[in-house]
């Protein structure tokens, strides 16, 4: 690839994830919690979840769980009512802090993407993100931050 297929390559990335999160940002807002530090993870309600949309219950498609013992923020997303996945914020490239939008996760360093499981879909980085087990107890989420 030479010079100029790079860069109008880059501009054209860029140009589309900044499209992508504007849309995305402007449908829903993103939900924070600080959820509870315990010896062995985080806790959080799934009722961070819920949304009250025209008396209707919805829920947001993932949270992000900014806490002062945690470097990087979780990403926690909702696949259904059971099953969710808990992603390290932090890209494996070079290790910026990752930005949320909808179903995927953009570094806004050097643009690569990661699927709401942790895959990576775009370069450069070649590793996926850090996961953590998450376990549903009633209404709660345990997400466990043990080294595996």
């Amino acid at each position: 690839m030479n010079r100029r297929q790079f860069i109008a390559k880059s501009c054209a990335a860029c140009l589309g994830t900044a499209t992508v999160s504007a849309m995305v940002s402007s449908c829903a807002s993103t939900r924070y919690t600080s959820g509870t530090m315990g010896k062995d993870g985080l806790t959080i309600s799934m009722d961070e979840f819920k949304i009250k949309k025209q008396g209707q219950m919805a829920y947001h498609p993932f949270i992000i769980v900014r806490n002062e013992s945690l470097q990087y923020p979780i990403y926690v997303y909702r696949f259904g009512e059971t099953e969710y996945s808990a992603l390290w914020m932090r890209c494996a490239h070079q290790g910026a802090e990752l930005q949320a939008a909808g179903d995927q996760l953009h570094c806004p360093a050097h643009g690569s993407e990661f699927s709401n499981t942790g895959k990576v879909t775009n370069g450069p980085a070649d590793k996926d993100l850090r996961s953590f087990p998450v376990t549903v107890n009633n209404n709660e989420l345990f997400i466990d931050l043990r080294k595996p």
